[in-house]
């Protein structure tokens, strides 16, 4: 299927505050606005196994939602009636050419945030958080991926710490949450180079 159908037939998942499906879907692009109902999405964090190093990922600058933004690893939609965990992998595959995860769990379950518009479009999602490991190179589409590197949770958080770097809101509000938690609260003293 190429990118064009793709965004074009794709659905989303609408939920109640707890994350539970009403059983009403949308098409993905126009769903998402200044009105934006709540749906359910994912954030996953891969961090490649030999260092502990965390991919992150530019969004293509020709992206209607927050093009250009540097984030984690993959973000998604689940189709309806596809596991989180399924809805992961695909997303993995299609935007990093990382369809072999191991270690996939979920981190953050009732994770929910809502952006300030961004060119009049709100994301307003009940978006679990994942981390993963990963044993080999991204190969990323660029359909989705402008830039990606590995880099150190320290750097990361450096990042996520400079108000002039082009970061999305969702990975400045995720922080807060992961840094105390397992993978992530060990990754501080791990110095991995860029």
């Amino acid at each position: 299927m190429d990118t064009a159908t793709e965004t074009e037939t794709e659905q989303i998942v609408f939920v109640t505050e707890d994350g539970v499906p009403t059983g009403e879907t949308g098409p993905k692009l126009a769903s998402h606005h200044e009105h934006t109902r709540l749906h359910l999405a994912f954030s996953c964090y891969v961090l490649r196994r030999s260092d502990n190093a965390l991919l992150i990922t530019q969004r293509a600058l020709h992206k209607k939602v927050w093009p250009g933004v540097w984030t984690n690893s993959v973000c998604g939609h689940p189709a309806p009636g596809e596991t989180l965990e399924d809805a992961v992998r695909r997303r993995a595959g299609y935007e990093l050419g990382m369809p072999s995860l191991s270690g996939l769990h979920c981190v953050l379950p009732n994770y929910r945030y809502r952006t300030p518009p961004f060119q009049g479009i709100v994301e307003n999602e009940f978006c679990p958080v994942f981390a993963a490991w990963a044993d080999t190179e991204p190969a990323p589409n660029p359909d989705e991926v402008g830039d990606w590197r590995w880099v150190a949770w320290t750097d990361y958080t450096s990042l996520l710490n400079d108000p002039s770097a082009n970061v999305s809101y969702w990975a400045k509000d995720q922080f807060e949450q992961l840094k105390a938690i397992e993978p992530f609260s060990g990754l501080w003293a791990d110095g991995v180079a860029e």
